[in-house]
């Protein structure tokens, strides 16, 4: 897709899967259809719902790649497929014309038109709209149907819009007199589901008219919340499962021991972060922001929490492998002194302050505030860990705790990871922090053409994000997995999200 001229889909971004080594490759045979997949997730609460809107953690976001399908797909190297979206194309960046496919249906049997793609996406429009990806539509100015096809016309040019089209968030649900029923199940996915019980399981059956004839290879799919991680090695070991995620680094050695499962260790834009409350004080004076981000070891972290299996982040949300990452910017180091400096700034010498963590935010983070809070010590601050339960974490902690554990999977490009989590005002912003000039910015680059330019965009948000933010963004971390030998994985994994791009329930399948 280029930015001059017709601006047409599918375009390959820069992001590099797993291929596994010789050592770990099984012969490979076709995708074969039947078995049960049993999967073990770091995630999920009794307070999950259906409303897509509201989905915001890895647990929702696999039942509903199961059950849903999407405008487009991210496939596993990166390129973007048409799915609901047969194709799609744009004369000007502004104007995108999405050919919604024929013959899918949805498993109460209704056939899925142009209208229930409408209705879908107006769920996360307008005022009223409760949904996390609000703040992607706000450049929206009319959606509409023309014959089979969908019409969204923006208020500039916006070369990434497809990438948004493929968002978890953006379901596409039937819709009833132009709105979906938040409380319906209902898809037109691969799976059906059997039964449901927030934050403990869910039981979902094959589509038997399901439009795509290579994928939903199995015949069941049961998917667990297990947020422990020692409970999710041991029902993995016990083979009460055939996948877990979010794998404890430190367990990687006795899994390979054993020989019962293969570790998926894939790299992406995933990383940590720790957001501070930028409204409450002391964490709305930046000099106290900066000794807090200068006062713990970075490389530390990636030693004792990842084991390896990620690399040293500067507070920066845009990874290595966002085509626009500023890989020059001036790194941060542990560094009291300077620490020191930034409270002497801020009137202070001395800081207390709580972390509030639990491993359901990312498993080891209840460690890495603990290591956190051991090296800032040296600084004079002391930083004391509350350790909050894992049920109910992304309801009762984040965006409401001053300064908490969380995670991001990283966004394919820049405008998605920043519009999401950094925009002014939006629903997903966990820091609450506001930048005049990064929402210029933000606006700006979205329609910029001239790549220089709009890389000294995207570099001088990052600046500002890394050194004027309230987020401490630590270290990106892989996606760690260990799927038992009784399952088949393609030989590319998608690294855009954990669990193949949560496509592994219909991607995969039993070896």
């Amino acid at each position: 897709m280029t930015r001059r001229g017709v601006l047409k889909g599918a375009t390959a971004m820069a992001a590099a899967g797993l291929i596994l080594p010789a050592t770990m490759q099984r012969a490979r045979a076709e995708p074969k259809k039947g078995g049960v997949f049993r999967l073990g997730i770091g995630h999920g609460s009794t307070t999950d719902t259906y409303d897509p809107g509201l989905w915001d953690q890895l647990y929702v976001q696999t039942f509903a790649a199961a059950r849903h399908n999407y405008l487009i797909e991210i496939a596993a190297d990166g390129s973007l497929v048409g799915e609901i979206a047969e194709s799609w194309e744009s004369p000007d960046g502004s104007t995108w014309i999405f050919k919604i496919r024929e013959g899918v249906t949805f498993h109460s049997g209704k056939p899925l038109t142009v209208d229930d793609v409408i209705a879908s996406l107006n769920h996360h429009r307008g005022e009223a709209s409760t949904s996390a990806v609000k703040s992607y539509f706000d450049p929206v100015t009319d959606i509409k149907a023309d014959g089979g096809n969908v019409v969204v016309t923006l208020d500039a040019p916006n070369a990434d819009f497809p990438y948004l089209m493929s968002d978890y968030h953006l379901a596409i649900m039937p819709g009833i007199d132009g709105k979906i029923d938040v409380t319906s199940s209902d898809g037109a996915g691969g799976y059906i589901v059997e039964s449901y019980e927030p934050g403990v399981q869910a039981t979902l059956n094959r589509n038997p008219n399901y439009w795509k004839s290579d994928r939903a290879h199995f015949d069941q799919l049961i998917l667990l919340t297990i947020i422990d991680p020692a409970a999710r090695l041991n029902a993995l070991i016990t083979n009460e499962v055939d996948t877990i995620d979010q794998v404890d680094p430190a367990s990687i050695g006795l899994l390979e021991s054993r020989g019962v499962a293969k570790i998926l260790s894939i790299s992406g834009n995933a990383h940590y972060t720790f957001p501070m409350d930028a409204r409450a004080a002391p964490f709305s004076d930046n000099n106290v922001r900066l000794a807090l981000k200068y006062s713990f070891d970075r490389q530390e972290l990636v030693d004792k929490i990842l084991a390896g299996h990620g690399s040293v982040s500067n507070d920066n949300p845009i990874g290595p492998a966002n085509r626009y990452f500023f890989a020059g910017m001036e790194q941060k180091t542990y560094d009291p002194d300077k620490a020191k400096f930034h409270l002497k700034e801020a009137g202070m010498d001395k800081l207390e302050v709580t972390i509030s963590a639990a491993n359901a935010a990312f498993s080891g983070a209840v460690d890495a505030a603990v290591l956190m809070s051991e090296k800032a010590a040296a600084a004079g601050i002391t930083i004391t860990v509350d350790r909050v339960p894992d049920d109910g974490y992304w309801d009762n902690v984040w965006l409401k705790k001053p300064f908490c554990a969380s995670y991001w999977g990283g966004r394919p490009t820049e405008d998605q990871m920043f519009t999401t989590a950094y925009l002014g005002g939006g629903a997903w912003n966990e820091s609450f922090w506001t930048n005049a000039r990064f929402d210029e910015l933000l606006v700006a680059a979205r329609s910029e053409l001239d790549d220089t330019k709009r890389r000294a965009m995207y570099e001088e948000m990052q600046q500002l994000v890394s050194f004027e933010g309230s987020s401490i963004i630590p270290m990106y971390n892989n996606y760690v997995m260990a799927v038992s030998n009784a399952i088949a994985t393609p030989e590319k994994i998608g690294n855009n999200w954990n669990l193949d791009g949560f496509r592994c329930v219909e991607r995969w399948w039993m070896a």
